[in-house]
């Protein structure tokens, strides 16, 4: 890591900035990224597998997914001051390996305990991935190309949780349930030497403070609360969705207290002192809330009401996942131009006219009607997500980027968190509402079609809630470090090692 190097600058902005120059880079954290995002989606579909298998219970294996999000969560909060502290470029390989190690223990696991011990240390290596990738690319981008970098890096984040379920149910149905894991070592050690041989070093802050009460608090905090509300997807009033929630609630106030009077806090909470972040983030909240339920839902419904299996669903739900990969390049190309907020409104518009025609759906809506509303929501998605997350980087001071991201990432997690137990037990309490007015006499599948609609409609209307939230972004004033980087000055940080 430390051995000497060639360095130049990585970019200079303006007409001096070649796409050659940041794609090696690029494409290291690109495949480190699509790994990680991919096995978050493909275990799901292998526990059904994984129960016969170890011949245990559903409850036990369900703790694979959570321990791994448990894990992923505690470390999330931790990326900015590691990354400060000893180099982006060193903690992003080291993550990568961790994680691809921990990929191939799972594959090789002979218990429960042992897989859900593994999904563990894959989740400590995986959790810092997204947040020090995003950082990175940020800081390699000039600010006048930022939107078009970002949208390529946006690509693998929404087409990998599409892809997921089709390559799981062939790994599954048609080799074996370790390939799901294993699969990750080849690519695993393509991104290591990737990362090794092209991403650019940065300068370690040996002078960082550690915020130490900030560091014990913040997994307690973000871990408790994502444990809880996973569990009110099964029950709002059990006392493990209670116990989460309070322990999670009560760490994250103290946190925050304690981080507001830190010189140098954890994570940079002062960045919502910025009337321009806050709206952004806001904004991002409220978009991940309609789009990350709803994303749930869809394939919940092709199968438990249309019978699709979990491979046919992957296969119908691909148009969505290409429709958002061709939207989220030209957003970005165009968020260099206009900004964010009419890239938000029209996508969001987007999205939630297809939410509405969700909202429709009864036992016998054709499939291609289906089709049509996931593909108007992919591209909604495409032109809506990247501008925002960039905007939301964009707002922030560029020196705390690396801060940024890790507030961002971990808030994500509680809201998809939220965003899913919210709407599925929404679901559940919609479905039973209907059964009940319906009469022991009706047909069950229509009280489950009514409960789907109405939670669509639910969906559609956050997503309305988003539009109309998106009138108020404006453009951030480009700051004096992101002229330096564009062109007045080269950015000592980002140096390219060869």
């Amino acid at each position: 890591m430390s051995a000497r190097t060639t360095q130049q600058p990585l970019s200079n902005g303006g007409d001096n900035f070649s796409l050659k120059t940041i794609l090696p880079p690029l494409l290291a954290i690109i495949v480190g990224m699509i790994m990680v995002i991919l096995d978050s989606t493909v275990v799901n579909n292998a526990i059904p597998k994984l129960v016969d298998y170890f011949d245990t219970d559903l409850k036990t294996i369900q703790w694979t997914v959570t321990g791994y999000t448990l894990a992923l969560s505690a470390v999330i909060p931790l990326a900015g001051w590691l990354t400060d502290r000893f180099g982006s470029k060193q903690i992003f390989v080291i993550t990568i390996a961790l994680f691809t190690i921990g990929s191939v223990l799972c594959g090789i696991a002979q218990s429960p305990e042992q897989l859900i011990l593994f999904r563990v240390i894959q989740g400590l290596g995986g959790g810092m991935v997204s947040p020090i990738g995003m950082a990175m690319v940020f800081k390699l981008a000039p600010p006048e190309r930022r939107g078009s970098i970002m949208g390529v890096l946006g690509i693998p984040m929404l087409m990998a949780p599409a892809f997921g379920p089709v390559l799981s149910g062939w790994l599954v149905d048609s080799v074996s349930w370790h390939w799901i894991f294993i699969i990750n070592l080849p690519i695993g050690i393509i991104a290591f030497i990737l990362g090794l041989k092209y991403l650019p070093h940065s300068d370690r802050q040996t002078t960082t403070h550690l915020d130490v009460i900030g560091m014990c608090l913040a997994p307690i905090a973000f871990a408790m609360l994502a444990y809880g509300v996973s569990e009110g997807g099964t029950s709002w009033t059990s006392t493990s969705t209670i116990t989460g929630l309070a322990v999670g609630g009560v760490a994250l106030i103290i946190f925050i207290i304690v981080e507001l009077r830190q010189k140098q806090p954890l994570l940079e909470l002062k960045v919502f002192r910025s009337s321009d972040f806050t709206r952004s983030i806001v904004l991002t909240w409220i978009v991940q809330l309609a789009l990350f339920g709803a994303m749930l839902l869809v394939p919940l419904y092709l199968q438990g009401v249309k019978g699709y299996t979990a491979l046919e669903t992957g296969w119908i739900l691909m148009p969505q996942a290409l429709c958002a990969g061709i939207g989220m390049p030209i957003s970005g190309k165009l968020f260099d131009k206009i900004g964010a907020r009419p890239l938000a409104f029209a996508g969001l518009a987007v999205v939630a006219v297809s939410l509405f025609m969700l909202s429709g759906v009864t036992v016998d809506t054709s499939l291609w009607v289906i089709i049509l509303s996931i593909c108007m929501m992919g591209i909604g998605m495409g032109f809506s997500m990247m501008p925002l997350n960039t905007h939301v980087l964009n707002s922030a001071p560029r020196r705390l980027v690396s801060r940024v991201t890790p507030l961002t990432t971990a808030a994500q997690q509680v809201v998809v968190s939220f965003a899913v137990a919210g709407l599925t037990g929404y679901l559940t309490s919609q479905i039973n509402s209907h059964a009940a007015s319906a009469g022991q006499n009706a047909n069950p599948l229509t009280s489950v079609v009514a409960g789907y609609g109405d939670t669509f409609f639910l969906s559609a209307c956050i997503a309305t809630v988003g539009v109309a939230l998106s009138l108020l972004l404006r453009k951030p004033r480009l700051k004096d470090e992101d002229q330096l980087a564009g062109g007045e000055a080269p950015d000592p940080s980002m140096m390219m090692g060869h």
